[in-house]
């Protein structure tokens, strides 16, 4: 209770103070913006941590029930927003983690269908409190399984098939592009090179979710509709989320698998001037938003609104230009984060969508997401 009390002061504070909390950034070509100063900031982030920290459960996990993928999830999320390594409420997550580990060498529920995903996001929190080799072992371990969850020769698969290179929630799971995307992200996290060959393996596989003719890409939707775009999957017949376009028959692009793309290319070593990267950027420039998930509408906001900060944050810059002109993004991004958190410090979407009804979940999400904004 007094947690909670101390979130409500927080915010209470940051809501009353909200335009004291203001200074002008960088001009656009919509005139000056308006940005949150570091102290709104870390105030929304101390509102959040102090949500989590009295919604954890007694055995240091977080959303119990949806497994152990969100705890993994959320302690790289306070780990990011620098909570200290040391603090019981990381360091109980941590052991929680740690616990779920299997003779397999993976990190996930006994039982789980999604323990690549589980494990990915353990990788993540854990790859962050491996101070002088600590979680060495645990980690190499964790690596082997998830290559293992990798679709590719040893399920007899070749190159060419559109599931060759993919990842998928697990038990080998038909892949997909936002399970190859964390895969990515947690191998190189731990230190694994863009040339190992999973990596260049799972490069294959992003390349087909692409709508983009180009010689990466021999899947029969390539050409259909030609954005730049990505799309969920290629394998099994291939899916979007945003459906199929009528006229064509191609899997419509959304923003939310395109930042994903474009964030997975980069670690794969895909470089900026590459057709490829800038094919992607071209569809991102004419759906600029973070109010939306262009594409989705309001489902998956804050899964976007993460994955979209993480992208441009690896590309490095300040302002980026849309059709609708030069938006100072990290600015936008604040300003929405701002008006949605609620008074608890939590953040939740309305459209519950992807789990997006789940206040941890939802809150680790927009704390990686002001982690990235301080990215440089």
């Amino acid at each position: 209770m007094k947690n909670q009390l101390l979130a409500m002061t927080f915010l209470s504070g940051l809501f009353v103070s909200q335009h004291a909390g203001f200074s002008l950034a960088q001009e656009t070509d919509r005139g000056p913006v308006i940005a949150l100063d570091g102290e709104a900031q870390s105030r929304m982030e101390r509102a959040a941590v102090a949500f989590l920290r009295q919604s954890q459960g007694v055995d240091g996990s977080f959303s119990s029930q949806a497994g152990p993928g969100v705890t993994g999830l959320v302690a790289a999320a306070l780990l990011s927003a620098g909570v200290p390594k040391n603090d019981p409420m990381v360091d109980k997550a941590i052991v929680y983690l740690l616990n779920t580990k299997r003779a397999d060498g993976g990190l996930y529920a006994e039982g789980s269908r999604h323990a690549n995903y589980e494990t990915c996001l353990a990788i993540m929190a854990l790859s962050k409190v491996n101070e002088q080799g600590a979680h060495d072992e645990i980690l190499q371990g964790a690596q082997r399984f998830v290559k293992g969850e990798q679709w590719d020769e040893g399920e007899g698969l070749g190159p060419k098939d559109p599931a060759f290179g993919g990842a998928g929630y697990g038990s080998k799971s038909r892949p997909d592009l936002s399970n190859t995307a964390f895969f990515i992200e947690a191998l190189r996290t731990t230190g694994i090179e863009e040339s190992d060959p999973a990596i260049q393996r799972a490069l294959a596989f992003v390349n087909r979710c692409q709508n983009l003719e180009s010689p990466a890409n021999d899947t029969p939707f390539a050409s259909k509709l030609n954005d730049g775009g990505f799309y969920y999957t290629p394998a099994a017949g291939g899916d979007s989320m945003a459906g199929k376009d009528e006229a064509t028959g191609g899997l419509r692009s959304y923003a939310s698998m395109t930042y994903a793309g474009l964030k997975s290319m980069l670690y794969a070593g895909v470089g900026p001037e590459d057709f490829r990267v800038k094919a992607a950027t071209k569809f991102l420039s004419k759906n600029y938003s973070v109010t939306s998930n262009p594409g989705m509408g309001p489902a998956g906001l804050f899964y976007y609104l993460q994955t979209m900060s993480k992208a441009l944050a690896m590309v490095g810059n300040e302002t980026f230009e849309s059709d609708s002109g030069r938006h100072a993004w990290k600015s936008d991004i604040l300003n929405q984060l701002l008006k949605t958190q609620k008074v608890d410090g939590s953040w939740t979407n309305p459209e519950p969508r992807w789990m997006e009804g789940d206040p941890n979940l939802v809150t680790g999400y927009a704390l990686l997401t002001l982690a990235n904004l301080k990215s440089r």
